[in-house]
């Protein structure tokens, strides 16, 4: 008993300790690369919906096409949506690229 009781305080304790950790402070390239992979996240989601979208196409064709074949009844398709293809990821480029080094002009001599 004594053994469970001391087991949950820490587990309390550490749960306290936790929730009071400041959130990381992230730098431009941080928030840069988050905003990618969020961005990537979001296209990859469109992608799947894409494909998901023209799989039940080909199902709903593939049923129609077997339930003509047997003999059943089959009521006209409602009309959808065409399915339409995100593209390729082009990564957006909001913020100008990191400026290199300064160029040192020449000197006179």
């Amino acid at each position: 008993m004594k053994r469970i009781l001391l087991i949950s305080l820490l587990l309390a304790g550490s749960a306290s300790v936790m929730a009071k950790l400041p959130a990381p402070v992230l730098d431009d390239a941080a928030k840069a690369k988050a905003e990618e992979a969020k961005a990537k996240t979001a296209h990859a989601g469109k992608v799947d919906a894409y494909k998901l979208c023209l799989s039940m196409e080909r199902a709903a064709a593939n049923y129609f096409k077997t339930a003509s074949t047997a003999g059943k009844t089959v009521k006209p398709a409602q009309a959808a949506p065409a399915c339409a293809d995100p593209g390729p990821f082009v990564p957006t480029t909001g913020a100008a690229p990191a400026p290199a080094a300064a160029a040192v002009a020449p000197q006179k001599p």
